[in-house]
């Protein structure tokens, strides 16, 4: 039989766990979700200068996580491009979030498929921001208000989001 002091040990042992896991956590478990406000940043972008979300105010955003290594990620770009081609006059703004280790790679990348729209280097805090970017690509769709319209995992179908897009748009 568990003695009194073994039990109790154990109990405080367990306590201490779930606190520990608890203050781990991050406080808003919201981020990242339909309706709420897209949660704001500063990243460099690949030239060095920071960019910040809130200054994106009043555009309709796609705010894509992706990677150079990440297949699905790399056959979307094309049709953000043209996406951004399209609609960047009407307000539409892709900003690209790259999730690789180091620029150099997302630097190649960007040259090779004349990217035109910001690339960030993003981090393990700006994911966890947004909910906890486990996999890649996501993306979301973020009104003119700030607000997030929603969250798209895996690789998007360029017809249906162009759809979104331009129902954005006229709002």
């Amino acid at each position: 039989m568990i003695s009194r002091k073994r039990l109790l040990a154990v109990g405080i042992v367990i306590l201490l766990g779930i606190l520990f896991f608890l203050r781990l956590k991050p406080l808003n478990h919201n981020s990242g979700k339909q309706g709420n406000f897209a949660p704001n940043f500063s990243l460099p972008q690949l030239t060095g200068a920071p960019l910040e979300l809130s200054g994106y105010r009043g555009k309709v955003v796609l705010l894509d996580f992706w990677a150079t290594w990440c297949e699905p990620c790399r056959e979307e770009i094309p049709g953000f491009i043209a996406l951004q081609t399209t609609y960047g006059r009407q307000g539409l703004q892709i900003i690209g979030v790259s999730m690789d280790d180091t620029p150099e790679p997302v630097r190649d990348f960007c040259k090779q498929f004349d990217m035109n729209y910001p690339v960030l280097m993003g981090n393990a805090k700006i994911g966890e921001l947004y909910g906890g970017v486990l996999g890649l690509p996501i993306a979301f769709l973020i009104g003119r208000d700030g607000r997030i319209i929603a969250k798209h995992i895996g690789a998007l179908n360029i017809p249906d989001m162009e759809k979104e897009i331009v129902t954005l748009l006229k709002q």
